[in-house]
């Protein structure tokens, strides 16, 4: 080989790694999802606030439990499949039909109902239809510049109604340290910490916080709308940590924008509690959803903006 097809050649070799490295670098998911996840428009403009990119929860300030933690034990189907009445992980009926649709999206006359999926201590093989959320995204999705509402994320392919989407992944805290952290936010800085009630047996409610601000992923994208096309439903796999997982409440159509509902009452009921949790005398901020529906005010949570505890001193 002469001396002048060996440098062609390195250049040539340069070239698609200097390219290879860019398209790592466009990925907002680092490699980390089954798919890269694109900033548009590529190469140009401004890009979102640097985070650490993570799939999955992970414990922060004050969280109770390790959402990495296995806790749950696994199911003895190995010579039949998965199903109600014989699987441990399926107390009542399937959680998907055979398409991988989520079977019960909800009604706003009930509460939506959490999902236990099979775990890494199932003997059920990796195929089984109890196995959706911790397989990821199976669609490609993109995180772009909206006009008024600061990043989205699109959808670049149609997702059938009832098809899980993407999670919102982040820190779990504790709610001392999210009151510390809301305390800290300025009227321009986004928040992006969501607070999970499930009301549970005998009156109690279950309370997950999750902070993708720092750590987290793509769900930290998703904008509101009063009228949205994603369901947050609480799924869990090896830990009592829910995964919120976002399924398609509708069939979403290629360039369309992901969205929920931030406050948790679309296809779904709310306690009275909750409701008087919201609404509460703050400076609100507008939302730009653009929904028939809209309801002006992005929704707030008062419980989470309650007076710091101040140290005991005495």
């Amino acid at each position: 080989m002469s001396a002048e097809a060996v440098e062609k050649r390195s250049s040539g070799i340069a070239e698609a790694e200097e390219e290879s490295a860019a398209l790592v670098e466009q990925d907002v998911a680092r490699g980390l999802e089954n798919f890269p996840v694109r900033v548009w428009p590529l190469r140009a403009g401004p890009r979102p606030k640097p985070f650490q990119y993570t799939p999955d929860h992970v414990a922060g300030p004050g969280a109770d439990i390790d959402p990495t933690q296995i806790t749950f034990p696994g199911c003895a189907c190995v010579q039949t499949p998965c199903l109600p009445g014989t699987c441990s992980c399926l107390r009542h009926e399937n959680n998907y039909d055979d398409n991988l649709c989520l079977r019960d999206i909800g009604l706003e006359a009930k509460y939506a109902k959490p999902v236990f999926e099979c775990n890494v201590l199932c003997q059920c093989g990796d195929h089984c239809r109890n196995r959706v959320v911790q397989n990821g995204l199976q669609f490609h999705l993109q995180v772009f510049q909206t006009d008024k509402k600061g990043w989205g994320l699109q959808s670049l392919e149609s997702i059938p109604k009832g098809r899980f989407v993407c999670e919102y992944a982040g820190e779990i805290l504790g709610f001392s340290e999210v009151q510390r952290r809301i305390h800290l936010q300025t009227t321009h800085d986004p928040n992006y910490i969501i607070a999970v009630r499930e009301h549970i047996y005998s009156g109690q409610v279950m309370e997950t916080f999750v902070d993708p601000t720092y750590i987290g992923n793509i769900g930290r994208f998703l904008n509101h709308s009063c009228e949205p096309n994603l369901l947050m439903i609480p799924v869990r796999i090896d830990s009592m940590v829910p995964k919120l997982a976002l399924f398609a409440a509708k069939d979403i159509l290629p360039g369309e924008e992901l969205s929920y509902d931030y406050s948790g009452r679309f296809l779904n009921r709310i306690s009275n509690k909750d409701k008087d949790r919201t609404d509460h005398g703050q400076p609100r901020k507008t939302c730009y959803c653009g929904a028939p529906s809209c309801a002006t005010f992005l929704p707030y949570d008062s419980s989470l903006y309650c007076p710091l505890a101040k140290p005991d001193t005495s």
